[in-house]
């Protein structure tokens, strides 16, 4: 591409003189005009892009990247209590030492019989996660939690024919609006209420919605909000209609709380962000799904799986993927759903967090977090005018702090806190009205009893 006044930028491809023509040439096209003329004109930006002048130097391109980069204030230069999706944990060294080398970060995903090691660091990472949620077969990653969310309720209605998918009103908007917009063809979705008290089902409304037509009764563990749901119960009343449950975890979750296979999970989800990989600004995700081992359900994973069996050399095995023949990578347009390899790195990186944490590690990891949100709820329930709405129920990670008592918004708060080097929750003012000024507080094992304090010392000064 090149500025208003047509120099070239040798930082960006094809902006010689009469490169773009020889391609227009090869293709048959005369113009730029002539590829984009499918896009609506009101999608348009109608203006040649803003660039500055080029950098004639590497050092000098470098300097004004480094200078934008530096105008972002990252949750490492202060102390953050953001959540809502994307989380502050420790990333062990080994992870980025893992995920970094050559043999696995390429630009592709490798074929079965030519990349047994990536094969065999993906099989691993399944396993590995098998384990943990207690199941037998896991996907490999998709491209994120919303995603896998989204294909688990999809493979739920295909497998009973049923259209119709129950949601709790308590789900984060951001993965409601991709199941909305990935499913909004083949799947009827019904929010159920949200009960005031507890901040989960509002257990009359979804009596009275979960009936013979519903393919899933969805439902998180943790919810959205930070509390644990009663998942026994919810997996019972689910069968008793006829319909699958499908439950999202957060991984980091399931050394101290039960994995959803336990109370009789049909379909497990969720991100595995948690698990070794850095927050990222729209990257960093990978999304999972998981059931038992029945042959049904299985052929309607759109995702690939990969398994083990022997070679013909006596104690040789090799790894590649199973039923095959199912996914868009075999069926094309007739597959269930299609399907990438964006992901599949961050994989390997969980399962290199998971083999070094053990299930100790785990353990260890999931009841830190416990103790230290029990301390930061308890210690912010004595702020004057600060209440926790829901606090008579299991939290795991994350809580909902009101501030409607203190006169304040939670934009006030939030800057207020910014300014003394503190991140504050998520604000669920306009997401969740009904719960007035509140904000989402996470808390993972990097904070510390120091950190809490300093956010109760100066939430008290910015009420006071």
């Amino acid at each position: 591409m090149t500025s208003n006044t047509g120099q070239i930028y040798p930082y960006i491809p094809n902006t010689a003189p009469g490169i773009r023509e020889q391609m227009l040439a090869a293709i048959g096209v005369e113009s730029i005009e002539d590829l984009l003329a499918g896009i609506p004109a009101e999608l348009r930006l109608n203006r040649p892009l803003n660039f500055p002048e080029p950098f004639t130097s590497e050092y000098a391109l470098k300097r004004h990247v480094d200078r934008l980069l530096g105008t972002n204030t990252g949750c490492h230069e202060v102390i953050s209590f953001l959540g809502g999706g994307c989380y502050q944990h420790h990333v062990p060294a080994v992870c980025d030492e893992i995920n970094g080398r050559s043999e696995f970060l390429t630009a592709y995903a490798g074929e079965p019989y030519d990349d047994h090691g990536r094969f065999q660091a993906m099989f691993e990472y399944c396993s590995m996660m098998g384990e943990l949620l207690n199941m037998e077969v896991v996907s490999v990653p998709c491209y994120d939690g919303f995603q896998a969310c989204a294909s688990a309720l999809s493979m739920a209605s295909r497998h009973t024919g049923r259209r119709k998918v129950l949601l709790p009103a308590n789900i984060n908007p951001d993965k409601l609006a991709m199941i909305r917009t990935y499913c909004r063809s083949s799947l009827d979705l019904v929010m159920v209420p949200m009960d005031r008290h507890t901040g989960l089902f509002d257990m009359e409304q979804l009596n009275r919605q979960l009936d013979d037509d519903c393919a899933a009764l969805y439902f998180e563990v943790p919810a959205f909000l930070g509390q644990v749901e009663d998942g026994q119960q919810l997996t019972r009343m689910a069968h008793d209609a006829g319909a699958l449950a499908v439950v999202a975890v957060d991984p980091s979750s399931l050394g101290v709380v039960a994995p959803p296979a336990d109370y009789g999970a049909d379909l497990v989800c969720g991100d595995i962000q948690s698990l070794g990989i850095h927050m990222q600004y729209g990257g960093g995700h990978g999304g999972f799904i998981a059931s038992h081992d029945t042959p049904e359900l299985v052929m309607q994973y759109p995702s690939r799986l990969f398994g083990i069996a022997p070679t013909k050399e006596p104690g040789e095995y090799g790894f590649g993927d199973v039923a095959f023949d199912r996914t868009s990578f075999s069926k094309r347009e007739n597959g269930n759903e299609f399907v990438g390899t964006a992901s599949a790195l961050w994989g390997i990186t969980a399962g290199v967090y998971l083999a070094t944490m053990g299930p100790n590690g785990m353990s260890e990891l999931g009841q830190g977090i416990m103790e230290r949100l029990a301390y930061a709820m308890a210690r912010l329930s004595e702020l004057p005018g600060v209440t926790l709405p829901f606090s008579g129920q299991a939290h795991f990670k994350e809580c909902v702090v009101n501030f409607d008592a203190t006169g304040k918004s939670v934009a006030d708060i939030s800057q207020a806190l910014r300014e003394r080097g503190i991140f504050a929750g998520h604000d669920l003012s306009c997401d969740f009205p009904a719960l007035g000024q509140s904000a989402l507080f996470c808390i993972t094992e990097v904070h510390t009893q120091h950190d809490i304090d300093t956010l109760c010392y100066a939430l008290k000064e910015i009420i006071e």
